[in-house]
Order: C-alpha cells, then structure tokens, then sequence
C-alpha cells in the first residue's frame, strides 16, 4: 500500500478535531445548528491554516443526515461520497489553472440543477484571488442571488486581489496563523499515533519552523520522521535536515561582529556553509536572534513573550549585556534588508560576507546609525585602555598649503617576476575563490619596490577585504602556482585624489612599452 502523507493521514474530519480557528469553527457551528447559513462565504488567511479542510467539513455538515453538534457524522450515504470524493453535491475548482470566463460560464449552467440527493449544492473555489477579471464579473449576478440550493466558498491567499463587489456579496471569514503551542500540540498527538520517539525540543523547533501553517508543520515533521526513520527525532537532527543553525552559533557570530573580528566571523559561516546550512535561512533565523535580544533589553517582563528554551535564554542574557539596541536595530535593519535582496540573487554568499564586514568595519558607512556605531567602538576602546588621539590635548595647526603632485617616476628596471604575474594575471585570479574574483577583477596593478607588486583600488571595502593577511596570502599563493615564483603583494586604496595613471606607475600599459628588465 502507497504511503499517505502526514497532512493528508490527519486532516481534520470534523470541526473538534480542527486547531487555532475556535472563532471561525464556532461561528459555522452555530450557522449549522441554528439553520442560519448563509450563501457565498470568504475564507482568507495564510498557507496551511485550514481554509480548504474547513471548507470541506462544512460541506459535509450541510448535507449530512445526522449531525452531531453541527458537525457531520461521517457515516451516512452522504457523509461517506463526499469522503471518497464521488458525490456530485460538492464540487472543487481550483482557480489558479480554471480562471477563465468559460469555467465560470459552466459553473451558471450546473447551478441551475439542484442536488440529486442532499440539500445543498457546494461550490469551493480555491486560490479564488486568481480568477481574471472577466470571470470575476461573469461570477458577480450568480454569487449574489444563487438558488436556495447552491453555497459559494471561495479561499484566497491574497485577499487585497478580490474585487470589492466579491468581497461585498461574502461572509469574510479571516484565519489566523496557528500559535507555536497549538502546533507542537498536535505533533505531540501525532508522533505518538505514529508510534515515533521524538524530543519535545525538537517538535517545537518544527513548530516554529511551520511560521503558523500546520500543514507546513506536518510536512516538516514527515521530512524529519523519514530522514532518521527508526531513531529518535532530536534537536540536532532537526537543525540537521532543515538545514538550520543552532543559537550557539549566532552567538558566536554576534560577538566577533561586535569585537570587529571580520576573519573570524567569516570562518563561521564558512563553517554553516561547509556543513550544508540554507543561507537563506540563516540570515532569516539570525534576524529573529537579534529581534529576541532586542525584546530582551527593551523590557524586563519580556521573558514570557520569548518563545525559547531555559538555557537559550540564560545565553541570551549573557549577549544583552554586551550590544546596546541601537546597534541591535542597525544590524536589525542591514539584515532584513540582506533578506529581501537575496531573493533574487544568484550570490547569496557574497552579499552576505559584504554584510558582515560592513557589520564589522561600520566606518565603511556614512549613515547616522553608523557613525553612532562607530562612536560606541572608540568608547570601547577607550575604556579597554587602548590610547585614541586627542583633538584638544594637540594645538591647531594652520593648514598646509599642498604640495603640488609629482607624476611617479618611472622605474629603470621591473623584476622579472612581477612582469611575469603581470602578464599572468587573469590566469592569477582564476586560481582564486569567486568572491575574490569580483574584487581582484578591479584591481590596478602598480610597483611596490623590489620583487614586490601593489594592488591598488578605488573602494575602500575591496581594501579592507582583502588587506586582511589571510587573503593577501592567498593572493600570493594564487601567484607563486602560476609562474612557479614568489611575489609580495601589498594592496592599497587609491587616497591621491587623482587619477591612478597620474599617481602610480600602471604596470599593464607600461608592459605595452620598450622596458628594462632585471637579468637573471
């Protein structure tokens, strides 16, 4: 036999068994039970919250022979061929691939006929948003006088795309996302059901995970359940196959963004990267990290609010004491921003390593929030005992008048090994990672003394990546496989205020030249 789903296995059969829409469930209950139901209805609200389940049961409730409470018995003739999907009395379209006038013209022509058996008629028109406009207009005179017979209930996502004269002809019933408690409830229920060892950690972690949509969770949890099936479903192995990251690791983060350890903070996500994280779902979970530290410090009474472990909240005290909120709202800000450009970026690794280093080095940025930043990290400093200059403690001096720029001089003999990575260059970058790559690629290439080449640009983020030793190393390294020997490489911002062909000798136009160069 062919394995049924878990959201499929446990759909909700009768209104008890539906959880996080009391105030919708018990509104049609009383429709039911007091024969006040109405003609068209507008079920809206976000992905797996129960629109469609509702529907369905509601369908059933109106056309079963015994109800019990307003909810349908399951076990009549009618109750049973709404089930197994061959009564004619209930009907489901799905909007997003029948939206055309012609759809809704057969729908007019079907509800002139009443049931054959039943009392009701019951159209449910799901994802009803994508209809076009033609058939929403060929639907207007049917879902405002429809016969006796014949109940319209049309489910959205997108409500803000229903005209007004649908909306005005519907009862709106708006579903809300379910709570993180409700939902690992109900995966308590089922793990048990299905016989699964599972940690409560973990179930609340999916939970969490489903952001309100308890089809999102049941899937989760069928995703976890089938990765380590016949072991026992844990935290880590949770994190493991969602592709999610533990607090400790945003801790870590955190603090070295704070001590301005860019090479450190880099090597963790290096690290979540090498370990198969989803990028994407990391910035989101860090955000959410920051956004609980923020509650933390903004109130004492925030501890109920914060939906997180005891030992999670014991580290999280221990961060709040070292940010301030304003910087936890810069880098609120610079993250959720992040997040919505990765979306439709093909580097998401790139935009979030320029991130971080712009976390870290917040002098590369000249906004408000910034500078305060950069403020807070010289208070710092100073009270680490690290010595800053004094403006008042120096007299003002005059302004030199400047100097006039000399042209740069240009060199009597090049080294033959910088003639040869010169001319190597674009086989240098190759050898190099993708994000080096696209800062290599802007680099002009200029002397540096004796067996030395300078790397000079324009950007000073381009400086203070790759003028970190690590990455000067492997730039030297990148040389030394090419042309089989030694080069040191310096890297440098262009602060001259003049062009780089005025300030510096270019290497690649002087290799177009007669040159001199060194004998071996």
């Amino acid at each position: 036999m062919s394995y049924t789903a878990l959201y499929r296995k446990f759909r909700p059969q009768v209104f008890e068994d539906v959880k996080g829409q009391d105030h919708i469930v018990t509104t049609l209950k009383n429709q039911l039970n007091a024969q006040r139901i109405g003609h068209a209805y507008l079920f809206c609200g976000t992905r797996g919250t129960g629109k469609t389940t509702i529907a369905k049961i509601f369908a059933r409730a109106v056309n079963c022979e015994h109800p019990t409470d307003g909810s349908p018995c399951g076990e009549c003739p009618s109750c049973s061929a709404i089930l197994a999907g061959n009564s004619m009395n209930v009907i489901e379209i799905d909007a997003a691939s029948n939206n055309g006038v012609e759809n809704i013209r057969e729908i007019k022509e079907e509800v002139t006929y009443s049931p054959t058996e039943g009392n009701y008629k019951v159209y449910i028109i799901d994802e009803v948003h994508m209809l076009s406009i033609g058939a929403f207009n060929a639907l207007l005179k049917t879902l405002e006088e429809p016969p006796s017979y014949v109940i319209f209930i049309l489910a959205t996502t997108e409500v803000n795309k229903i005209p007004v004269t649908i909306l005005s002809r519907c009862q709106r019933y708006d579903f809300r996302r379910i709570t993180v408690d409700t939902i690992s409830e109900r995966l308590r229920e089922l793990v048990e059901k299905e016989q699964v060892a599972a940690e409560e950690k973990a179930l609340r972690y999916i939970a969490k995970a489903a952001d309100g949509a308890m089809r999102d969770a049941l899937s989760l949890l069928d995703q976890c359940i089938a990765f380590h099936l016949g072991e026992e479903l844990t935290y880590d192995k949770v994190l493991k196959v969602l592709g999610a990251v533990d607090t400790e690791v945003f801790a870590r983060m955190l603090r070295h963004i704070l001590q301005q350890e860019i090479v450190p903070a880099l090597a963790v996500l290096e690290e979540l990267i090498w370990q198969g994280r989803e990028l994407g779902q990391f910035v989101v979970d860090f955000t959410w990290y920051l956004r609980n530290l923020l509650l933390l410090k903004s109130s004492d009474d925030m501890e109920e609010v914060l939906d997180i472990s005891s030992e999670n909240l014991i580290q999280l005290k221990e961060i709040a004491q070292i940010v301030d909120t304003e910087q936890l709202l810069r880098y609120i800000r610079i993250f959720s921003e992040l997040s919505n450009n990765l979306r439709y970026s093909a580097q998401k690794r790139i935009l979030i390593e320029i991130t971080i280093i712009k976390l870290c080095k917040p002098q590369m940025e000249t906004n408000q929030d910034a500078l305060a930043d950069r403020i807070r990290q010289m208070e710092m400093k100073l009270e680490q005992g690290i010595p800053s200059v004094s403006v008042a403690a120096s007299p003002i001096q005059p302004a030199a008048a400047p100097k006039p720029a000399e042209r740069p001089q240009l060199p009597k003999a090049v080294p033959k090994e910088v003639q040869e990575a010169v001319k190597n260059w674009r086989t240098v970058i190759k050898r190099l990672s993708p994000f080096e790559q696209t800062y290599l690629r802007k680099a002009r290439l200029s002397l540096a003394g004796d067996n030395k080449i300078k790397l000079v640009f324009e950007e000073e983020l381009a400086v203070s990546l790759l003028g970190e030793e690590e990455h000067r190393r492997l730039i030297e390294q990148a040389i030394e496989d090419t042309i089989g020997k030694s080069v040191e490489v310096m890297i440098e911002k262009n602060d001259s205020q003049m062009r780089f062909e005025d300030a510096y000798v270019d290497l690649e136009d002087l290799f177009g030249m007669e040159v001199v160069t060194e004998e071996e």
